[in-house]
């Protein structure tokens, strides 16, 4: 989104690491980066292997366990801001970059990034492309801000070699002022071979659309999450095709407690905001097995009932998560900050 300014960037540089030391629960491990970028893209791979991007056309891979990054992003894109990463293996990736017009591209590679191809470039002046997610190692999808009133789905078949616009006709008129925030690369998320939701916010309220034929049509739903220009849904995610999270806040206030968090049961057809939530603004989120995990600039939370309650455990600042089905988890932020969860 384009209201996701520098001086917000600027301002998430402030917290710093202090993993909490009360339970012996989990924590991260801070792994350096040698970058100074914001990696607001991530993609876990597993504990030896994941990628991150960010601002400054910089894309990381490690395969040591954070012990050590590459910067393998492609050639001559320092004036890009890569906001979302989907890594299938050590050698395999697609990326996508942000902005107006054709600053929204997407880059894959299949060999570690020593190249790239690039596999779109975004023509249509009014479109603004926040975040990506893939069903498989061959299906995904990618986001847009609305065009002509309606936001807009690119979709992959072959792994992100070539990509097609979806015909606007399934996707139902977006309000006035709603949009995407392209802060973790997680409001575009997916589950089976099929189902797929959108966070958005901006508007008069705070939706989530939702997809159950792998994005050709969408119907849309409201949250009780706060909605402002600054404020709504940052990260949406499911642990499997009934039970999901959708997070945000506002990022322009990012310690202040609102109707931030809201938890569904039914696959996205209807939300409710639980009894507790994480304090203050979370953009991303992901789930680790049953527990789910959500980071933000003043720190990261976990909840072990669906939602329900919660607990924080650190207090430095991430931008995004992300696990693996076999129990990785990594997190990155302002600063070249990128980190592996100790459990």
């Amino acid at each position: 989104m384009r209201r996701l300014t520098a001086l917000v960037a600027a301002a998430l540089l402030v917290a710093t690491a202090a993993p909490a030391a009360a339970d012996r629960g989990p924590s991260w491990r801070l792994t350096p980066t040698g970058v100074t970028a914001q990696l607001r893209g991530l993609s876990a791979v597993s504990g030896t292997v994941a990628w991150a991007g960010g601002s400054g056309g910089t894309v990381l891979r490690t395969v040591d366990a954070g012990r050590s990054w590459q910067r393998v992003g492609p050639p001559d894109t320092a004036t890009l801001d890569f906001r979302d990463v989907q890594a299938f293996d050590a050698h395999s990736a697609v990326v996508l970059s942000i902005g107006p017009g054709d600053a929204s591209r997407i880059y894959r590679t299949r060999d570690g990034g020593a190249s790239w191809d690039l596999v779109f470039r975004n023509a249509e002046p009014a479109a603004f492309y926040d975040c990506m997610a893939f069903f498989d190692d061959r299906r995904g999808l990618a986001m847009s801000d609305p065009v002509d009133g309606r936001f807009r789905v690119l979709t992959t078949g072959d792994g992100g070699r070539s990509w097609q616009v979806v015909p606007p006709e399934g996707m139902p008129p977006a309000l006035p002022g709603e949009a995407g925030f392209a802060a973790s690369g997680q409001c575009v998320a997916t589950e089976g071979r099929d189902a797929a939701w959108i966070a958005t916010g901006g508007g008069e309220r705070a939706r989530v659309l939702r997809s159950g034929d792998a994005g050709r049509t969408w119907t849309a739903v409201d949250t009780p999450l706060l909605s402002s220009q600054s404020a709504g849904v940052f990260a949406v995610a499911f642990r499997d095709r009934g039970h999901g999270l959708a997070i945000g806040g506002d990022y322009a206030r990012p310690a202040e407690v609102v109707p931030a968090l809201a938890v569904s049961g039914d696959g996205g057809r209807s939300w409710r905001q639980p009894a507790q939530a994480p304090r203050g603004y979370r953009s991303g989120l992901s789930w680790l097995g049953g527990t789910a995990i959500a980071v933000g600039p003043t720190g990261s939370d976990l909840s072990r009932d669906g939602g329900r309650t919660w607990r924080s455990f650190d207090t430095g600042s991430f931008d995004t998560v992300d696990c693996t089905a076999r129990g990785a988890c990594w997190a990155s932020g302002a600063g070249g900050r990128a980190a592996t969860l100790v459990r």
